[in-house]
């Protein structure tokens, strides 16, 4: 029972909810109260100890009818077979010219696979194929390119090579029975590949998406496919979800601020040193102040998509962002983001200043006429773009301005630094006035500028 329930919360684990070891003790106590007889008592134990989230109940009971659910045997002719027991027992007695009787042969001429698979008992089957995927560790199946390799083993275990010569052996003394086993043989082989399906959907899911979430955290924001645009802002949220966890406690000791054992000696000698109080001192820090403003311009429209999700993800970490998208002309756009859901938050801005020309020179002059006082000392500000500024002024000047009155000045281009500088590229220009100038085309970029930008305020 317990390598079962270890089973089972490795299989949770890899459907997305969160099991620590602490959680995994009070199901099995749990268990243990109610046993296993009723399937309902017990999904509802596993939901109540261990889901946390709604997402996580969902998923939850998936896998928990995914992994008590008993593979069932193949037999696509099944009352074909019945009749064949029939007419080989005696009602037939031509439809064998050797004379040899048909169950007696599977009782007494053949091994015992092929007597299980004779006798149709689907229980018998199913516990032979459990067994046989337990000496197999098919619970250590992680890829789908390993399908082929665990039914092989599932079989071999089974006694498939005995079963094969059976067949062959019949093929010739009773070929009606040599049909029957074939036709056996080949419904357990649709059962074990059932089975090993079921088992990669349980315990590889986890090593699937970890798979696909590393390829598209190297993938090129700009070019992916909108079939994988869900999945790009899922694996964000995952990096807003570790980047919180990471800073978010540093801040928490912060506020409560480090022992001062100086004070707090003085403040009990009266008790013989015994601490009834504590003293604590603490150091000031600039509480994070994030400025971003970014090209939503056909070029990088969906990097700044990704990233204005990734900042706005980050309440717990970041006080105050300011979000701005522009193009030909610059807007804010902080209220659309907090108040819409990332698809129609972008649809919403792509609407009032994408689809144009960048205008770099432009933009900036609007910030500076309407926004430059929300930069302060403790600001840091994030330009997202390429820095292709289609021929026009770039208005260098204004960024030096914003560079000077902030924190620092962080630009993230997602083109490769080989071609900064070449064409209508302004980079070489303003990465001057800039504190970061970094190349940001990828999700692993992405967070790494992020954490790199949030550490400085720890």
């Amino acid at each position: 029972m317990r390598e079962n329930l270890h089973r089972f919360f490795r299989a949770a684990r890899g459907a997305g909810v969160r099991v620590s070891p602490a959680e995994s003790i009070d199901a099995m106590r749990a268990v243990a109260q109610v046993g296993f007889n009723d399937r309902d008592i017990l999904r509802n134990t596993f939901l109540l100890t261990l889901a946390k989230t709604q997402d996580e109940k969902r998923a939850l009971g998936e896998c928990f009818d995914l992994f008590f659910s008993q593979p069932e045997p193949q037999q696509e002719n099944a009352e074909q077979n019945k009749t064949d027991d029939n007419s080989a027992s005696g009602a037939n007695p031509s439809a064998d010219e050797h004379g040899d009787n048909a169950g007696g042969a599977a009782n007494e001429n053949v091994g015992p696979l092929a007597q299980m698979l004779l006798s149709q008992d689907r229980s018998a089957i199913s516990t032979a194929i459990a067994n046989a995927s337990g000496a197999a560790s098919l619970p250590d199946i992680r890829y789908f390119t390993q399908r082929g390799i665990f039914q092989t083993r599932i079989l071999d275990a089974m006694g498939i090579q005995r079963l094969r010569d059976d067949i062959d052996e019949q093929t010739t003394r009773n070929p009606a029975l040599a049909e029957r086993l074939q036709e056996a043989l080949n419904g357990l082989r649709g059962t074990v590949r059932d089975a090993v399906s079921q088992a990669l959907l349980l315990y590889g899911r986890e090593e699937a998406e970890n798979l696909r979430n590393e390829i598209l955290r190297n993938a090129p924001l700009a070019r992916i496919e909108p079939r994988q645009v869900e999945q790009m802002r899922a694996l964000i949220r995952q990096i807003a979800r570790r980047l919180r966890e990471r800073y978010s406690k540093p801040r928490k000791r912060q506020r409560r601020g480090h022992l001062d054992v100086r004070r707090t000696l003085r403040r009990n000698a009266a008790w013989g040193g015994v601490p009834f109080l504590t003293a604590w001192k603490r150091k000031h820090r600039d509480r994070p102040k994030i400025v971003a403003l970014c090209d939503v311009s056909g070029s990088v429209a969906r990097v700044s998509d990704f990233f204005l999700l990734l900042i706005h993800s980050l309440h717990e970490v970041v006080d105050d962002v300011r979000s701005f998208a522009f193009s030909g002309h610059l807007i804010e756009v902080s209220d659309i983001l907090e108040s819409m859901s990332p698809e129609e938050a972008m649809k919403e801005i792509m609407s009032k200043v994408g689809f144009g020309s960048s205008d770099y020179g432009n933009s900036f002059a609007d910030f500076e006429d309407n926004w430059m006082s929300a930069i302060t000392p403790q600001t840091t500000v994030i330009v997202l773009g390429d820095a292709r500024s289609n021929n026009l002024d770039p208005r260098a000047d204004i960024l030096r301005r914003i560079g000077e009155r902030s924190k620092r000045l962080v630009w993230l281009n997602p083109e490769g630094r080989m071609v900064w500088g070449f064409g209508d590229s302004e980079m070489p220009r303003y990465a001057t006035f800039c504190t970061v100038v970094r190349q940001c085309a990828t999700a692993q970029q992405l967070e790494r500028a992020v954490s790199d930008i949030v550490a400085t305020y720890q």
